[in-house]
């Protein structure tokens, strides 16, 4: 359905939850003159086939001047039907999207995990500006959601450097890959592990072992939604040749460490895209129109589900930044455009954790957008930004005390 400002026939119910969010109920109206575009995102290296692109698509590309390699094109359009589609080139993310990827400042070699990883155009990205070093590491509870993430990537070909893990992203505690060569010169009993009596990891393949493959026939069976329970241990759905899995052995591999140890041996960049009410999407609400206004009222406007939410979005800002490096960056967004989702859980982070410090994000002086209620956090929306609406925020991990002191025996 198309992403438009289009005609929607609001409850009341809504419309009060709008208005009692601060948020303009005009962004869901009709106005032809305000249509928010499609946008999709141009494979690096692919820019020299912009004209055999726009012929496939059958429409005029406009290239986002604030935002490499994006290109919007009329809502209507269908890329999956597409040969540049089917072939890899393109892939449909929307552009605040794009730009909360972006405020990471990827650089060559980053260990950078995606805490809330599915549905994985912006895991996609992500991978893309990393090139072909260091390490992403993509985090989601559905098992059905992040096969999809994995099929994505080895559509695009960017899997090489990329390991997925169905697993609560709120309780999920593994470090980088590149810890490993560093801690197997520690104490091996103090991590807890085995030593040379686990199997090594070999090259990834998509053929799984019959009791692994029995399991899943069986949850199938159930009907289950195949969602991780935080008491259960990671499960990993795939890792590529270059993600430094392969060789190790599992204790190596799913070893965890103290908060203290993942300030120095963390990484250094975190993306928690946490799950919402989703609405600062006119997609998404379009599509109550054929659920039913009942079923957006549980969804949206429940307010248990809505506390439930923001409790869960604290947890996983939470254990995000407990698993970032000093000095490095996490992103913090949601496309919800309510306070109790954005503003105020920032701000109760912010409360409880005297080594997170917000930034400012400097490529955002030319992205059209607005400052949230917080300064240094923003906000896209429909009117503003001719896209979905986005919260963004940016932090930083400082060192502590205990941190600082400890860094300095040590050299």
């Amino acid at each position: 359905m198309e992403e438009t400002r289009s005609k929607l026939p609001l409850p009341d119910a809504f419309v009060q939850f709008l208005n009692d969010n601060g948020i303009d109920p005009s962004i869901y109206s009709t106005n032809s003159a305000h249509v928010t575009p499609r946008y999709i995102r141009l494979k690096p290296g692919c820019e020299e086939q912009l004209e055999a692109i726009e012929a496939d698509l059958k429409c005029t590309l406009e290239k986002v001047e604030w935002l490499p390699n994006f290109y919007s094109l009329p809502p209507h359009i269908q890329i999956a039907s597409s040969k540049a589609y089917q072939d890899g080139k393109i892939y449909g993310i929307d552009a605040a999207s794009g730009a909360a990827v972006s405020a990471l400042n990827i650089s060559s070699g980053d260990h950078v995990l995606d805490l809330c990883a599915a549905p994985g155009a912006k895991l996609c990205m992500i991978l893309e500006l990393l090139g072909n070093s260091g390490s992403v590491t993509g985090v989601d509870v559905a098992r059905h959601r992040l096969a999809a993430c994995r099929t994505l990537i080895q559509k695009y070909s960017l899997g090489d450097h990329c390991r997925l893990f169905v697993s609560d992203g709120a309780s999920f505690s593994l470090i980088p890959i590149r810890a490993h060569s560093e801690f197997k010169s520690l104490n091996n009993r103090e991590f807890g592990l085995k030593g040379d009596d686990d199997l090594l990891y070999k090259e990834w393949t998509s053929r799984r072992p019959w009791k692994e493959r029995k399991k899943a026939i069986k949850e199938r069976e159930k009907g289950s939604l195949q969602l991780i329970s935080h008491k259960e241990d990671p499960e990993m759905i795939y890792y590529g040749r270059q993600s430094g899995v392969v060789g190790l052995s599992k204790s190596e591999l799913f070893q965890t460490v103290s908060s203290h140890d993942s300030s120095q041996y963390g990484y250094d960049k975190v993306l928690v895209d946490a799950e919402c009410t989703h609405d600062g999407s006119i997609k998404h609400i379009q599509k109550f129109e054929n659920w039913g206004w009942t079923t957006l009222e549980r969804r949206v406007l429940d307010a248990e589900r809505t506390d439930d939410l923001t409790v869960l979005q604290f947890r996983l800002l939470t254990n995000g930044f407990n698993l970032l490096k000093v000095g490095g960056y996490l992103v913090y967004s949601t496309c919800s455009l309510t306070c109790a989702q954005n503003e105020d859980v920032v701000e109760k982070f912010l409360s409880l954790n005297t080594c997170a410090e917000l930034l400012e994000i400097d490529d955002s002086k030319c992205w059209p957008c607005k400052s949230g209620r917080i300064p240094k956090t923003l906000r896209f929306d429909p009117l503003t930004s001719r896209t979905s609406g986005l919260f963004v925020a940016k932090f930083t991990k400082l060192a502590s005390p205990s941190f600082a002191e400890s860094a300095k025996l040590a050299s």
